[in-house]
């Protein structure tokens, strides 16, 4: 090729931003103006004489080479995007505009960086998919999968982890964690890693335990920040880093505190349409769609059910007595012993004060009942220690068995209503 010896073609050249660069049939460069030194990191003259291919990102090696062949058939190729590895190892976003020179047996090419609207392009992808995540997704595990493939896209790592706070003792704990082979041993770090990374509201870069190849690994963590405060941090190892990745997570984190705190609300409203958030069994509609649903199986599969009603004697007393804190403790207390007389599947409910039903399931008579609930009776003999009193706590039991006592769900509930009513009156508690 002819060269130019011009001084003001040269110095037209220098000052373009966009690199050029002239490369022979066998796909070395021959030329590259000034503006190649900013974009690939090379001096013009160190760019000469290197074959162009091995500068390409290995993973857009083959479509950049057969975008070359088009060129030299005689194609011209505008807007051609592609990466190239800088000189210190980071991968830069190109768009090529180039032709062939029949004459000279050279490709003349103008390259154009376009990393920074590629990753706003990028971020702005991941921030969309996030959203669409917190919407779509069932649960905080599902949620957090996708956001790790999404974040993967764009800073490829080889271990991720979020840690999240506990909303009511705020130990931090991982509900998503995937670290590589045989690192069982980082977690310890991990877990002080993540204890400091929430203590700042600046992201954090610390070396990993291991190493690959020349290069150290790297954790690099950003705080998960809400409206209510940091709760949590995300956290994903690098092998290599740069200050930009800094800034992509910490933009992205932005994002997935959103999308966290969005599923721990719906979490928590889904909570408290189908349990009692005092004692954390279920409640009354859930006891009312799994009758009707037993009713339907019993009238079906001819299977036998039975319904308990419970509720505390003299709890009234001690709420006037011992106030509020200790009844709520009282009822929680009770819950669980109640709950722990019976099979996992069986169904424990709080319908409402201190007023517990139990649904029985079973594919033998249940006559036995009230000798159950005897039973249940007597497992209340032990006292309660309750802020360091002991409460000695007694309940009364009525039941009512399907089909005998009603076939309906209302029937069947009135009647083991009834049926505690005069348990309690028998045994002088009234309506305490």
């Amino acid at each position: 090729m002819q060269q130019k010896s011009d001084p003001l073609f040269s110095t037209i050249l220098d000052l373009l931003l966009d690199a050029v660069c002239v490369v022979d049939a066998q796909g070395y460069f021959v030329f590259a103006s000034a503006a190649c030194e900013a974009i690939f990191g090379y001096t013009p003259q160190e760019m000469v004489g290197r074959r162009m291919l091995d500068m390409v990102a290995p993973q857009d090696r083959e479509r950049t080479l057969q975008a070359a062949q088009n060129v030299m058939a005689g194609h011209s190729h505008l807007h051609f995007e592609n990466r190239y590895v800088r000189k210190d190892g980071t991968l830069i976003d190109l768009m090529w505009s180039a032709r062939w020179s029949e004459v000279d047996q050279v490709r003349i090419a103008v390259a154009r960086d376009i990393t920074a609207r590629k990753r706003a392009q990028a971020m702005q992808t991941a921030t969309n998919a996030i959203s669409e995540a917190a919407h779509e997704a069932q649960d905080m595990r599902e949620l957090l999968e996708r956001v790790h493939r999404i974040i993967d896209a764009l800073l490829p790592c080889s271990a991720f982890a979020v840690a999240l706070r506990d909303a009511t003792d705020q130990v931090l704990a991982f509900p998503y964690l995937v670290l590589e082979e045989n690192a069982g041993a980082e977690t310890p770090m991990l877990q002080a890693f993540c204890e400091e990374v929430t203590q700042t509201p600046d992201p954090l870069a610390g070396p990993g335990l291991t190493l690959r190849g020349d290069n150290a690994s790297y954790w690099l963590g950003v705080p998960l920040i809400t409206q209510q405060g940091v709760v949590g941090a995300l956290v994903l190892k690098r092998h290599a880093t740069a200050a930009q990745d800094q800034e992509v997570l910490q933009c992205i984190a932005t994002q997935v505190a959103s999308a966290v705190e969005r599923r721990r609300l719906y979490a928590s409203l889904q909570f408290m349409a189908h349990f009692d958030t005092l004692t954390g069994l279920v409640n009354r509609s859930v006891l009312h769609d799994r009758l009707c649903h037993a009713l339907a199986r019993a009238g079906r599969d001819g299977l036998f059910l039975c319904v308990l009603y419970l509720d505390l004697d003299r709890f009234k007393q001690i709420n006037d007595c011992l106030g509020h804190a200790v009844g709520d403790s009282l009822l929680k207390a009770f819950a669980q012993r109640l709950k722990s007389c019976f099979r996992t599947y069986d169904t424990v409910a709080r319908v409402g004060g201190d007023e517990f039903v139990v649904l029985l399931e079973s594919s033998e008579p249940l006559d036995g009942a009230w000798i159950m609930a005897h039973q249940i009776a007597d497992a209340f003999d032990a006292p309660f220690e309750i802020d360091g009193q002991l409460l000695t706590v007694q309940t009364s039991i009525g039941s009512a068995s399907y089909p005998e006592h009603g076939s309906d769900e209302h029937t069947l509930l009135q009647h083991a209503d009834n049926s505690m009513y005069r348990m309690k009156k028998a045994r002088g508690q009234g309506n305490s």
